[in-house]
């Protein structure tokens, strides 16, 4: 009795370390839904690159002249445009001012009015073009007496779409004449050099050639 039981418990030890080492059976696993990231869009092209901008200011349109472009400029159509000018100088190359244009001329707008402008147009100093002009007398705000050289030059007229940056027409060479001292001028305190602006019936026949017709 003693020799059955024995062997009935070791009939049941082999059994359970058989069990035991056999490794479980697994459900199948679920196919799972791969996922993929979608490839970003391409970034639109904005008209002048990462220079363009939102004009705040009539004098914003000045970034054109300096590779830049206005996003929220009126659409460029030759022959109905609005136009800003804006020109440097030859002591100040990368500063640049707004001209006057002739306010009876139908591209003219005022700077309230920026939005409505399309193109911008560059006066930009021709290197080396100055020559002499007049020796203007002048007092300064302290009283003193000086004499001032006040130079003539030349500038290249170009003109661009303002929303794009890009050039629409080329308005030839600009003068800047200084044939007689002007009854205001602004000089260079430690050159004593005043420069001439560039020729007013000039820069109205060129927009008139471009905007006109």
């Amino acid at each position: 009795m003693l020799v059955l039981l024995l062997v009935l418990c070791g009939v049941g030890v082999w059994l359970f370390a058989n069990a035991a080492d056999d490794d479980p059976v697994l459900p199948d696993p679920k196919p799972t839904r791969s996922s993929s990231t979608a490839a970003p869009a391409p970034t639109a092209e904005q008209p002048g690159g990462n220079n363009a901008l939102t004009a705040r200011y009539s004098s914003d349109f000045a970034e054109v002249c300096q590779g830049g472009a206005i996003l929220n400029a009126a659409d460029y159509t030759p022959g109905a445009a609005k136009a800003y000018v804006f020109a440097n100088s030859p002591d100040r190359p990368t500063r640049w001012n707004t001209k006057s244009v002739n306010s009876t001329k139908p591209y003219y707008a005022k700077s309230a009015d920026y939005t409505t402008v399309s193109v911008v147009g560059c006066l930009t100093y021709v290197e080396g073009s100055e020559a002499q002009g007049q020796k203007c007398e002048i007092k300064a705000t302290d009283g003193k007496k000086l004499t001032v050289d006040y130079l003539s030059s030349r500038y290249t007229l170009t003109f661009h779409a303002a929303k794009t940056g890009e050039k629409v027409a080329d308005g030839g060479t600009i003068n800047a004449p200084a044939n007689r001292c002007p009854s205001f001028l602004t000089y260079n305190k430690e050159t004593l050099k005043s420069y001439a602006s560039p020729d007013s019936g000039s820069l109205d026949a060129a927009l008139d050639k471009l905007l006109v017709g």
